[in-house]
């Protein structure tokens, strides 16, 4: 089975993208700051990261960029799970590192295709 890393300080996204991701035959593991996903990451590298962009400690735009310096990292598909909808916020998403992006909310319909396009569907 694919594994994806849920990184949101929400824990309803966490619980909401976790019923989503396992309907979709994913393990989920989750955190709820970027310092804890990268903490699991080193620990063992997820195939996917669903990421959320506004958190404590560490946000989404540092643990990408985090990330893709560690051994292997440059393998997990990233999916930015934003509240931001403007160019510049994505451009910087995916300058940092990240595959693709999903506005929140979002339902089981639109994160299936978003995963589908990098590739995890």
């Amino acid at each position: 089975m694919k594994r994806c890393l849920i990184i949101d300080d929400s824990r309803v996204i966490r619980r909401v993208s976790r019923h989503i991701l396992e309907s979709l035959n994913f393990t989920v593991e989750e955190a709820e700051n970027g310092q804890q996903g990268i903490d699991l990451c080193q620990a063992a590298m997820p195939d996917a990261v669903l990421l959320d962009w506004n958190m404590p400690v560490m946000t989404g735009i540092e643990f990408v960029t985090q990330l893709r310096t560690l051994p292997g990292g440059h393998a997990p598909k990233v999916v930015f799970c934003t509240t931001e909808n403007d160019m510049a916020h994505i451009r910087e998403a995916i300058d940092a590192g990240a595959d693709e992006y999903v506005m929140k909310p979002f339902d089981h319909e639109t994160l299936q295709i978003k995963l589908q396009l990098v590739g995890m569907g």
